[in-house]
């Protein structure tokens, strides 16, 4: 099947040019090598939605802001959105913006046997964590609804 034709994806929304979302820039975006290490990491992360921190710590070449940078992109074409806190819900020291793939992304990832989520969850799960890194990993995160 073409990456740009429309589909439906798990939870029943079409998932193509219909609704904005380019499979075509997706993967093209997505099959560069550090923003496939990023989407599988946000894949294998236990909540499904890390902060940069996780992910800096998950990726040590790559920097906040090379991090934060390589998001922004997946964001741009819809692989990824922003998962946030309310001012006042946050708590100090701790992040307060997580990333998830959005459901077009993951419903084109299964399409085309991309980013197996057990495969990257056992990778997750075999790094060993700094203490700083297991109480951010065991946070909870916003719901997509609260921005």
């Amino acid at each position: 099947m073409r990456p740009d034709t429309e589909t439906v994806s798990s939870r029943g929304e079409t998932v193509g040019p219909s609704n904005g979302f380019d499979a075509w820039k997706a993967l093209q975006k997505a099959t560069d090598k550090k923003r496939a290490d990023i989407i599988a990491d946000i894949v294998g992360h236990p909540k499904g939605a890390p902060s940069v921190e996780e992910l800096t710590y998950m990726n040590p070449r790559l920097s906040d802001d090379a991090i934060r940078r390589h998001l922004k992109t997946l964001a741009d074409v819809g692989v990824v959105q922003l998962l946030e806190f309310e001012p006042g819900e946050r708590t100090g020291g701790f992040p307060y913006q997580f990333f998830e793939l959005s459901a077009e992304a993951r419903a084109l990832f299964d399409q085309n046997g991309l980013f197996p989520e057990e495969a990257w969850t056992r990778q997750w799960q075999s790094v060993e964590k700094t203490p700083r890194i297991r109480d951010i990993e065991a946070m909870p995160r916003p719901s997509p609804g609260d921005e």
